[in-house]
C-alpha cells in the first residue's frame, strides 16, 4: 500500500469536514424555512380568503 502525503490527507480531511458542515447548515436552513412558512400560514389563517392567500404566494 502506498503511503499518502500529508498534504493530501490534510486536504481530504478538510473537504470531508466541510462537506459535513454544509450538510448540517442545509438542514438548519430547511428547518428555518419550514418554521417561517408555518408562522406565515398561522398569521394569515382566517385573515384572508384562499384566493387572496394564493396571490401572496
Amino acid at each position: 500500500m502506498t503511503a499518502l502525503s500529508k498534504e493530501y490527507l490534510l486536504l481530504f480531511n478538510t473537504v470531508t469536514d466541510t462537506e459535513k458542515s454544509l450538510a448540517l447548515l442545509r438542514e438548519t436552513l430547511l428547518e428555518a424555512q419550514r418554521q417561517a412558512e408555518e408562522l406565515f400560514l398561522e398569521e394569515t389563517e382566517g385573515n384572508e380568503s384562499p384566493d387572496e392567500l394564493q396571490q401572496t404566494l
